[in-house]
C-alpha cells in the first residue's frame, strides 16, 4: 500500500477517489443483486428440467420391453444428435449460452419395416434427450452467472470493507495533520508577534533613557 502523504493535494486526491468510490459502489451492488436473482431463476430451471427428466424417462421406460435385437439398430440410428445448437445472450453483463435445438441425423429407418409403437417410442425418447440438452445448457449457464457473481461479490466486499474505509481514515488523518499544522503555524506566530512587540517596547524603553 502506497505511503499516504499529508497534504492538501493529497487530501484532494483522496476526496476524489472516495468520491468516484461511493459513486461507483451502487452500480456494483445492483449488478450483484441482479446476478443472484439470476442464478435464482437459473438453479430454479435446472430443478424443474430435472423433474421433467425423471417424469419423460419413467414414461418412455414402459417400451423397453418391447424392444428386440432387431429393431433396436434402427431406434438409435433414428435418435443419433448431429448437433445441438446454442446461441449466447448478455444478461447483467456476463455471455452465456441459451439452448436453441437439437438437430437429429436423418431417420433411416422404414415404416413398414417397424412395429406402431416405434414413432412414439422414438419421440419419447427425443423429447428426452432435448431436456438432458436443456439442462445441460443451464448448468453452463449457472456456472457462468455463478463465476459473475462471485468476482462482482469480491468487488464489493473490497468497496464497502477495504477501499471506502481506507479513503475516509486517510482524509480523516490528513485533516488531523493539516488542522495541527494549522494550529502550530498560528501559535508560532502568536509567539513571533509577542516577541516582536516585546522587543520593540526593549528599544523604545532604551531609546527614551
Amino acid at each position: 500500500m502506497a505511503q499516504v502523504k499529508f497534504t492538501k493535494t493529497e487530501l484532494r486526491a483522496q476526496q476524489v477517489k472516495l468520491a468516484q468510490l461511493q459513486k461507483y459502489l451502487p452500480t456494483l451492488q445492483l449488478k450483484k443483486a441482479m446476478l443472484q436473482a439470476e442464478v435464482s431463476q437459473v438453479q430454479a430451471e435446472i430443478e424443474r428440467l430435472q423433474a421433467e427428466f425423471y417424469d419423460q424417462e419413467a414414461r418412455i421406460s414402459r417400451y423397453a420391453a418391447l424392444f428386440s435385437e432387431r429393431n433396436t439398430g434402427d431406434f438409435f440410428s433414428a435418435i443419433a444428435i448431429e448437433k445441438v445448437e446454442i446461441i449466447h445472450e448478455n444478461i447483467a453483463g456476463v455471455d452465456i449460452p441459451i439452448f436453441e435445438k437439437i438437430v437429429f441425423a436423418p431417420e433411416m429407418y422404414s415404416l413398414y419395416d417397424t412395429p406402431v409403437w416405434f414413432e412414439s417410442a422414438l419421440e419419447g425418447v427425443k423429447q428426452l434427450l432435448v431436456i438432458r440438452e436443456k439442462g445441460k445448457v443451464a448448468a453452463l449457464k449457472k456456472s457462468a452467472l455463478e463465476k459473475e457473481l462471485r468476482e462482482v461479490s469480491t468487488r464489493v466486499n473490497l468497496f464497502e470493507k477495504v477501499m471506502i474505509p481506507r479513503a475516509v481514515e486517510n482524509i480523516k488523518k490528513i485533516k488531523i495533520f493539516l488542522g495541527d499544522q494549522q494550529l502550530a503555524a498560528v501559535s508560532q506566530a502568536k509567539v513571533s508577534k509577542k516577541k516582536i512587540l516585546e522587543n520593540a517596547e526593549v528599544v523604545s524603553l532604551r531609546g527614551g533613557i
